[in-house]
């Protein structure tokens, strides 16, 4: 009999979890709550429940590092593809592989708990309602994959002193959806990550003034490298990667450090943090020190009060008058309310105890995975699929996990590291370097690319691009399960798909 396999949420993360399935031979079945998949990447301006992007939101990462596996994007698309060439893509690959007929769209997962023969089986039962008709029902599963990710529950910071009296709007960065209303005003911006910058960037054009706060400083590189070329693409390569084991943290550090003050002085624009280049997650933004020259974005420290009807007093004693809305970019709360209403996998200040950040520790059986809870260098799609052929082989009975007393060691250590890299903060519990990452995943089901020298005897070619060309999905796909027949040809086609 056939293993029957629960996919939620038909996001970037779900979608390769159906395709994997159907790979493996598994029956699967995925729900979704909303009325469309994309999860994420569809643009919902209505939408106040569920995260979407920003109108204007443009991919961080690269199509080449952002693309699954076996489905490289079209030469034509961008580099660096706006969120509805994004959605473009993820239906595409939807289509072409036939995904749609295993997606319950307008369902929602209430509860995931362990079914009452567990301890003998390791099956979950799913309860979900139907959106449309308000149905609740029970179904039994073999596994469980859930590929929600974890920007669901914006984390809002404790009320500063004096907000009670603040007669302007307090929002969070999860309900902004573009520049409309904003027009003319006073904003302060709190948070220097990804969302908190794009945010005051927009807003800069159309507002009367943006503040932007930052408590502790950000290092802010360009999508665009050397040449042109996108910066993923010149940093994630075999030979950089050898370069960067070689050469001490140090002194790498030093080297991108200057390289990013080359292109602006972040101490003189007030972005300078205390930590190192790689010691927190990096914030990626091409226009920000254009908007902090011309005076439209002013950069401020930590707010120390709100003081009267519209005013905020930041931490250096300087004053914004006339303030109109205040953007809460603090990112989001790890939270898993539909597994087991919330308390199987136990979470402490963003810390979840997953065996690499998918299989919780806690279960006799490895047939509950989380799939994208994971803060990449790098792009988190790629890493999303690989943790779900990781999880599906473990499921289908081919891989075994270490023993839990191994894990667990293997996850303090990795803590350990984590809290001597990275700055103390609630986004930094579940950062991943992609390359070592992708490498470590890769180990577990024996699909870790050969080494570049391996084909020197008889594949000249594609041992000189497995050393320089961007090490993106398809090196993962030469052997291993599902070894794909086109990853050769994908490889040797990322170059042309970038310049093209």
């Amino acid at each position: 009999k056939k293993k029957l396999i629960c996919v939620v949420g038909a996001g970037a993360a779900g979608l390769p979890a159906i395709r994997h399935s159907l790979l493996y031979g598994f029956d699967v079945v995925c729900y979704e709550a909303q009325a469309e998949i994309g999860g994420l990447w569809r643009f919902n301006p209505d939408e106040t429940e569920y995260s979407s992007v920003m109108r204007s939101t443009v991919i961080n990462t690269s199509k080449e590092f952002t693309a699954y596996s076996d489905f490289p994007p079209t030469a034509e698309e961008p580099n660096f593809m706006h969120n509805t060439r994004m959605l473009h893509y993820l239906r595409s690959y939807a289509r072409h592989f036939k995904l749609d007929e295993h997606i319950r769209l307008g369902h929602k997962v209430l509860n995931i708990s362990r079914a009452q023969n567990y301890t003998e089986t390791g099956q979950w039962n799913v309860q979900l309602r139907d959106m449309k008709s308000g149905t609740v029902s029970v179904s039994l599963f073999d596994g469980v994959l859930h590929c929600t990710g974890h920007h669901s529950v914006p984390y809002v910071p404790p009320k500063w002193p004096g907000q009670e009296t603040f007669k302007g709007r307090v929002i969070h960065a999860h309900d902004y959806k573009d520049f409309k209303s904003f027009e003319d005003q006073s904003i302060v911006v709190v948070g220097v990550g990804n969302s908190g910058c794009d945010i005051a960037v927009e807003l800069s054009r159309v507002a009367k003034q943006v503040h932007l706060v930052s408590r502790r400083g950000t290092w802010v590189f360009n999508r665009i490298h050397d040449y042109g070329r996108p910066v993923d693409c010149a940093r994630y390569t075999r030979m950089s990667h050898a370069i960067k084991s070689i050469v001490p943290q140090s002194i790498a550090s030093s080297i991108v450090r200057r390289q990013l003050n080359k292109r602006f002085d972040h101490e003189l624009y007030g972005l300078k943090p205390a930590h190192g280049v790689s010691d927190a997650h990096p914030t990626i933004n091409d226009e920000l020190p254009n908007r902090i020259a011309n005076g439209s974005i002013r950069v401020r420290p930590g707010i120390r009060k709100f003081s009267g009807e519209k005013k905020v007093e930041f931490e250096d004693g300087s004053m914004a008058e006339g303030v109109d809305t205040v953007i809460l970019a603090t990112g989001y709360s790890v939270q898993f309310p539909e597994i087991e209403e919330g308390g199987l996998l136990k979470i402490s200040d963003n810390r979840v105890d997953l065996f690499q950040y998918v299989f919780p520790q806690s279960l006799q059986h490895d047939t509950l995975a989380v799939i994208g809870l994971v803060q990449p260098f790098g792009s988190i799609i790629p890493i999303a699929e690989m943790q779900v052929r990781v999880a599906l082989d473990v499921i289908s009975g081919t891989t075994k996990l270490p023993s839990k007393e191994d894990r667990l060691l293997m996850m303090q250590r990795k803590s350990q590291e984590m809290s001597d890299r990275y700055v103390k903060s609630r986004r930094h519990t579940v950062q991943v370097d992609y390359l070592p990452y992708m490498d470590e995943l890769a180990a577990l089901i024996g699909c870790e690319p050969p080494a570049w020298y391996s084909y020197l005897r008889y594949d000249a070619a594609l041992a000189y691009r497995t050393l320089i060309t961007p090490h993106a999905a398809y090196f993962y796909r030469l052997r291993g399960p599902h070894a794909w027949e086109g990853a050769r040809d994908a490889i040797m086609g990322v170059e042309e798909r970038i310049r093209r």
